[in-house]
């Protein structure tokens, strides 16, 4: 089965940085379309950013642009949000999902989730 495990997280003080991994198993991770999500207490689930099936095209919520990049290796079946310049509002459980499609997608319709990975910043 599809299986999608965040780790990474943690706790990070204001102005840090953190690098997510998600190592994906059960499918075959090229022709998946990634995405990040976050999800703060008392607050609806985010869109954070995807990036397509060969990683040469991402697209981010405006606001992480400018700090926070998503990358991907086919070869490990892995995808990765490095996020710079934490700010306390950022702390939230991240997740990553899985899309079975080859282009960007925005929307929150993706096939499979993680578990999500806490993140935490102080200031």
């Amino acid at each position: 089965q599809v299986q999608l495990v965040e780790s990474g997280g943690g706790l990070v003080q204001a102005g840090g940085s953190l690098r997510l991994s998600c190592a994906a198993s059960g499918l075959t991770f090229s022709s998946w379309t990634m995405g990040w999500f976050r999800q703060a207490p008392g607050k609806e689930r985010e869109f954070i950013g995807t990036i397509n099936w060969s990683g040469d095209n991402t697209l981010y919520a405006d606001s992480v642009k400018g700090r926070f990049t998503i990358s991907r290796d086919n070869a490990k079946n892995r995808v990765y949000l490095q996020m710079n310049s934490l700010k306390p509002e950022d702390t939230a459980v991240y997740y990553c999902a899985a899309r079975q499609a080859k282009a960007l997608y925005r929307g929150y319709a993706y096939d499979y989730w993680g578990q999500g990975t806490q993140v935490s910043v102080s200031s």
